[in-house]
């Protein structure tokens, strides 16, 4: 099991609901579609709707764990709001800037603030390129910096990290897989970034590990007031990295709610599905498994109203023709379910 430190837990507890947040990010009915190609002219015949619809806010200083199966979305989200990829609909506002239609060119100076961890410790790093030069080359291309300064501070990263300036000389085979995801903690902090995006940041590595480089983050997060997106597939970890948690499938979020609520009471099926499979540590206490039956249906052809009806053991009529909108049942906790809904509680 992951062992995280208490502090995290401690500083939980004093965000509340009531307090005034100011949002770092809001992203509005993003999408997207990439097309599926067919045909001896390879024509369009159909896309791939990886994000579809998804709506959310990010506050300043809190981290915001993103879960959901594989190929629920998760990293095209992250992707999107770094503008890596291009929307198809929808609107992504950052820092107060509505950056959606921005071009490459107008985005760079956004991009020093917005950094991302990659999940691949091993194919996120240059292995032609020594660990000072992975760490100087975002510095080149957004700090006006002299070479004496931006070296001083890849000494000043790497002995953040706990790795030392000594190893800025060597190269990325010669470090563990622990070691190379703190260079590329090391790389997304070089820019001085008030966001950072951590796609499955811990989930290639030990368990033993992952508990290292989970503290250095939340170490990280208080000394250089960050704000994450954690995505991760592991509920356990965001449990514990998290101040609200959002529940994606199949592209579109189901739930919304901070941590302590979510995991507590958590209302949409799938939600419930997901925390039931989480390893208890209590081996006295019983608690009953959601078996969900199939597979996630495919992004390229998802099912009518509902994505999640085909799965849940609770749907309903409406839930096979009617798309549910997240809704609002108080303390920042939303749910797209129609079981939530005014007119299905009356009709029942």
């Amino acid at each position: 099991m992951t062992v995280i430190n208490e502090s995290k837990e401690a500083q939980d507890n004093l965000l509340t609901p009531q307090q005034p947040k100011e949002k770092l990010l809001e992203v509005k009915n993003l999408k997207k579609f990439f097309p599926v190609k067919g045909g001896i002219l390879k024509r369009t015949i159909g896309h791939v709707k990886a994000v579809d619809d998804v709506s959310l806010s990010v506050y300043q200083g809190e981290t915001l764990g993103v879960v959901g199966e594989s190929g629920s979305g998760k990293s095209t989200l992250g992707r999107l709001i770094l503008k890596l990829l291009d929307p198809t609909e929808g609107q992504i506002v950052f820092n107060g800037n509505d950056i959606t239609s921005y071009s490459q060119r107008k985005v760079r100076p956004h991009r020093k603030d917005m950094q991302m961890i990659f999940q691949d410790p091993y194919g996120s790093l240059n292995p032609r390129m020594s660990v000072g030069e992975l760490i100087e080359e975002p510095m080149m291309l957004h700090d006006r910096l002299t070479k004496k300064e931006r070296q001083n501070r890849v000494i000043e990263l790497l002995d953040t990290v706990g790795l030392g300036g000594e190893a800025r000389f060597k190269y990325p085979h010669e470090f563990s897989g622990g070691q190379r995801q703190r260079i590329g903690i090391a790389r997304a902090l070089s820019t001085r970034p008030k966001f950072i995006i951590g796609d499955e940041p811990v989930s290639a590595l030990d368990v033993s590990v992952q508990s290292q480089v989970l503290n250095l983050m939340d170490d990280l997060q208080k000394e250089f007031n960050l704000t994450y997106l954690f995505i991760a597939h592991d509920l356990s970890v965001v449990k514990h990295i998290s101040d609200r948690v959002a529940v994606m499938y199949l592209g579109r979020i189901a739930e919304v709610a901070p941590k302590h609520s979510l995991y507590k009471q958590p209302l949409h099926p799938y939600t419930k599905a997901l925390i039931s499979a989480v390893p208890d540590p209590d081996v006295n206490r019983k608690r009953e498994k959601i078996k969900l039956e199939g597979d996630m249906p495919s992004p390229s052809n998802p099912p009518a109203g509902c994505p999640f009806h085909t799965r849940c053991p609770e749907a309903h009529e409406r839930c096979r023709s009617e798309r549910p909108e997240l809704t609002n049942m108080g303390n920042e906790h939303y749910v797209a379910c129609h079981l939530y809904t005014e007119s299905y509680k009356t009709n029942t």
